[in-house]
């Protein structure tokens, strides 16, 4: 997935600002009683939905953490379009000179069968229950590749994984350029045994411990999923 033009996203935010901004035509204040936005409601509404998607990827907790003005609709998404301003122009610059300039994961960049099982969860702040719908996501992509319902989980990748050869409908998943060689036989290993550790280390508690997840710990467990959906998502199927 491609990183975000911040030159288009900022000029869309700044515009999208300028309309929202409260005006009120009987006072010089910005915050008179009579305060209307200064753009036409068919104005911020073709401008709305850019918008959002803008924020969605550069404050993707905007939605819960800026909280909803019931006087004023568009002020959520006013006061994130100026936080992301900041973001776009100087977050790079501050993170450097604050010394922590590391590499940032985002989970956008995640493999997509991850991120669109988990993204409505994840923004509105559910992070155990992105991680369990994203662990289901990757089961039913998998599933569907090799075309097994009767199946799942552990149990499917070990019977895709196996060095058996196919036969009727237990076709085997081989990851690109598996040439059946010593290096190769190893990676199925690995794989399968990796699926595992996924499945009962990371859906297994997210489908039945209570509370939710730290942020970073959901974050990480995203990225081990991302991990194993790109290995299937390359794989190769074997049939009889």
């Amino acid at each position: 997935m491609s990183t975000v033009d911040e030159q288009w996203a900022i000029e869309h935010l700044e515009y999208f600002i300028s309309v929202t901004r409260l005006v009120d035509p009987n006072s010089s204040s910005t915050y008179g009683r009579r305060a209307r936005p200064a753009g036409g409601r068919s104005t911020i509404l073709e401008a709305i939905h850019t918008t959002e998607q803008i924020l969605d990827r550069v404050l993707p907790r905007w939605r819960t953490e800026i909280p909803v003005d019931d006087s004023n609709r568009w002020q959520q998404q006013h006061q994130a379009a100026q936080r992301a301003v900041v973001q776009l122009r100087d977050g790079a610059e501050i993170a450097a000179r604050l010394g922590d300039n590391s590499p940032v994961l985002s989970a956008s960049n995640l493999h997509p069968w991850v991120w669109e099982g988990a993204r409505s969860l994840w923004q509105s702040g559910h992070f155990r229950e992105a991680v369990r719908a994203a662990s289901v996501k990757v089961n039913a992509e998998t599933q569907n590749k090799l075309h097994r319902r009767d199946i799942s989980e552990t149990d499917l990748f070990k019977q895709a994984l196996s060095n058996d050869p196919p036969t009727g409908s237990a076709h085997r998943l081989r990851p690109a350029g598996d040439d059946g060689g010593k290096t190769s036989l190893s990676l199925r290993r690995g794989i399968m045994a990796f699926a595992e550790g996924c499945y009962a280390g990371i859906r297994n508690p997210a489908s039945h411990d209570e509370g939710d997840l730290d942020e970073q710990a959901a974050l990480e467990q995203l990225a081990a999923l991302s991990v194993l959906a790109r290995w299937v998502d390359g794989a190769f199927v074997v049939t009889p």
